[in-house]
C-alpha cells in the first residue's frame, strides 16, 4: 500500500459532496482508501497500492440525539470520544468501548467491527446499529434502517458495512442505539496460574445470572485473572455478592475493586500492541487460548463468554510466533490486526481462506456495492 505521503488528500463536508467525489473517482479507476482518526488504517490485507486517501474529518456532525427514544444519528467524522461525553450529559451512553476511543471516529469504529469488555452486556457493532447511510463508488447515496430501535425497513446494510474494513464504500452517517450511563461501577476479581481452572471458572461465571456489563479474561507471565464489572447503583452489592461465585469457581487472591476505572482501561488497551491475532472461537476456548499465547510469549486478554482473545505479540520472530499460534488454535479463525509492515509481508493478516462457497458470495458483494472496484482493492479475505 502506497505511503501516507504519497497519497492525494480528499475531504468533502457533506454525505453528496463524498458521493459525487466518489463517482468521478470512480471514472477515473483512482483507488480510495477512508481514514477517519487514522487507529486502524492497516487492518486487513495490503491490497493494491491506492491513489486517494479520502478523510472524513469533513464529516463530523451530530446530527440528532433523540433522548427520550434513546437514540443518535451520527456522521462519519465524529470522534467516538465526542458523541460519548454528549450522551453522558443526558446519563447515556454508546454502548461501545474499543481501544483508543480519543481517536477513533464513529465510521472507523463501524468499518471495523472494533469492540471492548462492554460487548459482553451489549453486543458488538452490529447490534448497535439501527441505520446506515453509504456513499458507493457510483455515486449512489444508499440508506437502510432507520432511527428507532425496532426497524425492519430496507437491507440490513449496517451489519454488511461493520467489519467491512472500508472495502464497500464509504460510511458516511450511522443511526445508533444509547443504554443508560451506570453512574456507579464496581468489579470482582480472582486470578490462578492454571490455564484449565481459569477456564472452567470462565464457564461457570457464564452460566450464571450475574447480570454483569462485563466478563473478561486475561492472561500473561504464567497468570491469569477473571474480571467481572457490575454497573449502576447496585453495582458494589452484586460485586460483593460474587466473591464467593469466584471463590467457588476455583479461583484465588479474590478482591472487589470499586475505583475499577484504570483495570478496564487497561484491558481495552492491551487489545493493541506491536502485533496483536484477533481469536474467534467460542466460549469454551479460554483455556486453549491462554496457552496458545503462553507459548507464543504474548499476553491475552478477552470476552471469556463470547470466545473473543486478542493476543499480543512483542520483541523478536513475530511472524514464527504468529503461526504457532494459529496452529495451536486450528480451526479458529486467528485475523492479524495490528502488525509492522515487515510482519504484514511476512504473513497473511486472515490465515485460512475461506471456503470457496462464502468467498464467492463476498466477491459478489464487493462486485455489487463497489463495481468499480476502488476502495482497498484486494485489502479483504481472499484477495477480494
Amino acid at each position: 500500500m502506497a505511503t501516507a505521503e504519497a497519497l492525494a488528500k480528499e475531504r468533502p463536508a457533506s454525505p453528496e459532496e463524498a458521493a459525487a467525489l466518489l463517482k468521478a473517482l470512480g471514472e477515473q479507476d483512482r483507488t480510495v482508501r477512508v481514514r477517519g482518526g487514522g487507529t486502524k488504517l492497516d487492518w486487513g490485507g495490503t491490497g493494491d497500492v491506492v491513489a486517494v486517501e479520502l478523510e472524513t474529518g469533513g464529516l463530523d456532525a451530530m446530527v440528532e440525539h433523540n433522548v427520550g427514544d434513546f437514540t443518535a444519528i451520527l456522521q462519519a467524522g465524529v470522534p467516538l470520544a465526542k458523541a460519548q461525553a454528549a450522551f453522558q450529559a443526558e446519563g447515556q451512553m454508546f454502548a461501545l468501548d474499543p481501544p483508543l476511543a480519543g481517536d477513533a471516529t464513529i465510521g472507523g469504529v463501524v468499518a471495523t467491527a472494533d469492540s471492548g469488555p462492554l460487548r459482553h452486556r451489549y453486543g458488538g457493532v452490529r447490534d448497535l446499529v439501527v441505520g446506515i447511510t453509504v456513499a458507493l463508488s457510483d455515486g449512489t447515496l444508499a440508506k437502510a434502517g432507520g432511527k428507532v430501535i425496532k426497524n425492519v425497513a430496507g437491507y440490513d446494510l449496517g451489519k454488511l458495512f461493520a467489519g467491512s474494513l472500508g472495502t464497500l464504500g464509504l460510511i458516511t452517517q450511522v443511526a445508533v442505539r444509547l443504554h443508560p450511563y451506570p453512574d456507579t461501577t464496581a468489579t470482582v476479581t480472582g486470578g490462578t496460574d492454571d490455564p484449565d481452572k481459569l477456564g472452567a471458572a470462565a464457564r461457570t461465571l457464564a452460566a450464571l445470572p450475574l447480570e454483569a456489563d462485563c466478563l473478561d479474561a486475561g492472561w500473561e507471565r504464567g497468570s491469569g485473572a477473571l474480571l467481572v464489572r457490575f454497573g449502576g447503583t447496585a453495582a458494589p452489592h452484586q460485586a460483593e455478592g460474587s466473591v464467593a461465585r469466584l471463590r467457588d469457581a476455583g479461583l484465588e487472591d479474590v478482591q472487589v475493586v470499586a475505583d475499577d476505572d484504570e483495570l478496564w482501561m487497561r484491558q481495552r488497551v492491551h487489545q493493541r500492541s506491536t502485533a496483536v491475532l484477533k481469536v474467534s472461537g467460542r466460549a469454551g476456548d479460554v483455556a486453549a487460548a491462554c496457552r496458545a499465547a503462553e507459548t507464543a510469549g504474548g499476553r491475552l486478554v478477552g470476552r471469556a463468554a463470547l470466545g473473543l482473545f486478542w493476543i499480543a505479540l512483542d520483541g523478536e520472530e513475530i511472524p514464527e510466533r504468529i503461526t504457532a499460534v494459529r496452529d495451536a488454535l486450528a480451526p479458529r479463525a486467528c485475523v492479524l490486526l495490528d502488525a509492522p509492515t515487515v510482519v504484514r509481508a511476512a504473513v497473511d493478516p486472515w490465515g485460512a481462506t475461506p471456503d470457496p462457497g462464502a468467498l464467492a458470495v463476498m466477491a459478489r458483494g464487493k462486485e455489487r456495492f463497489d463495481p468499480a472496484r476502488i476502495f482497498r482493492p484486494g485489502a479483504f479475505v481472499g484477495g477480494i
